[in-house]
């Protein structure tokens, strides 16, 4: 039977192996995030052949994007399923993408929506969004709009800028929650703020139409200005059609709004 002393021992053993592991690996991060790929490539593998799961994703994702060595996609799911099978959410993530696109592995939507399922439920934004979308349109599983909105919302308040965009949508069609306006404006507002073309365009026709906020045209200018910037093709049309119910002066009103909230968001 082991002792107290010997549990001890083994405990501190095993506490300072897995400081020497995180050591090593955030070597090989900062290697890989000042560009030198060769060095990371080299301590990432060595710590995963050991089993230290953060080093098994870090050399799938290396694989996958050929960063240090030939893309080899064959090489990226098998790090990557060594990383999942450990609990790791990021690996668990990219597994399903892989199984979802067929790389590096026959295609298979049931493994990838069981992977994608492991890591929402650990809390990744991006598996959430995922499953929210597959949910939404019914697509490779029964459509259920009170599934989506349940995994949007998740991904949602973790700052996912398209989770909140989708969200702003189910808000304002009524999908899986009753139909709110102020609720749709809020989520697009805040994935407005991250860049998200589509939101700040959905402003600008909230603001136009009253929905939600008061009508104002000057704002909604200003939002349909913005997203055009940002390549939202139909927000050009927008702000020509509302600058022709605009004075001059509310125009250069407008876009001088534009630009002081691109400023502050940019």
């Amino acid at each position: 039977m082991m002792t107290n002393m010997k549990r001890l021992l083994l405990l501190y053993t095993l506490l300072i192996s897995f400081n020497s592991f995180a050591n090593d690996f955030l070597d090989a991060a900062a290697a890989y995030e000042r560009g030198d790929y060769k060095t990371a490539l080299t301590l990432s593998k060595e710590l995963a052949e050991q089993g230290y799961a953060s080093a098994q994703f870090l050399l799938g994702s290396m694989y996958k994007n050929g960063k240090g060595t030939a893309r080899d996609f064959k090489a990226a799911f098998k790090w990557y399923t060594k990383a999942a099978e450990q609990g790791e959410s990021d690996a668990q993530f990219h597994l399903g993408k892989m199984y979802y696109q067929g790389k590096g592995t026959p295609q298979n939507y049931k493994a990838a929506f069981k992977w994608w399922i492991k890591a929402a439920e650990q809390g990744d934004a991006d598996a959430q969004l995922f499953l929210g979308a597959l949910y939404e349109n019914g697509k490779d599983t029964p459509q259920d709009y009170k599934v989506a909105f349940k995994w949007y919302a998740k991904s949602a308040v973790q700052g996912n800028a398209a989770a909140q965009f989708n969200l702003g949508g189910m808000y304002k069609k009524g999908q899986g929650t009753p139909q709110d306006y102020k609720e749709a404006f809020k989520w697009y507002a805040k994935s407005a703020v991250q860049g998200n073309a589509s939101a700040q365009f959905n402003l600008g026709v909230m603001y136009r139409t009253g929905l939600g906020i008061p009508r104002d045209n000057v704002m909604a200018h200003m939002f349909f200005n913005i997203a055009a910037r940002g390549g939202d093709e139909k927000a050009k049309k927008g702000r020509d059609i509302v600058a022709d119910m605009m004075t001059s002066e509310k125009i250069l009103e407008a876009q001088q709004l534009a630009k002081a909230w691109m400023r502050r968001h940019n």
